[in-house]
């Protein structure tokens, strides 16, 4: 069974910084697309960036416009976790973040099989 465990959520000043990872199990994830989406208070959840494979090593990152410049993703297959280092944090950050992963031609269209819970990130100014 394919579990998602994001950990590093927190509450942060603006120009802050915060580094979320998300440990997955039940499968190897070298292969497949991992990613994060965030969702605020009383709105749909979005996009905010994806770590998809390309084939032999090659990786691809990409980001929501809104994160560009600020946000970085990573993975690290020998342990089968994703991390999301985010800079310069803005309140516009707030939100519950959730670790996705799935087939990476299915992530870069942002369509994921698997959820992890969720971990809260508060941005205050």
């Amino acid at each position: 069974q394919v579990q998602l465990v994001e950990s590093g959520g927190g509450s942060v000043q603006a120009g802050g910084s915060l580094r979320l990872s998300c440990a997955a199990s039940g499968r190897t994830f070298s292969t497949y697309g991992m990613g994060w989406f965030r969702q605020a208070q009383g709105k749909e959840r979005d996009f905010v960036a994806a770590h998809t494979w390309g084939g032999g090593k090659t990786y691809y990152a990409d980001y929501a416009d809104s994160v560009k410049g600020r946000f970085t993703i990573s993975r690290d297959n020998a342990k089968n976790t994703v991390y999301l280092q985010m800079n310069s944090l803005e309140p516009e950050d707030t939100a519950v973040y959730y670790c996705a992963a799935g087939e990476s031609r299915g992530l870069r269209v942002r369509v994921a099989e698997y959820w992890g819970q969720g971990t809260h990130v508060t941005v205050s100014s």
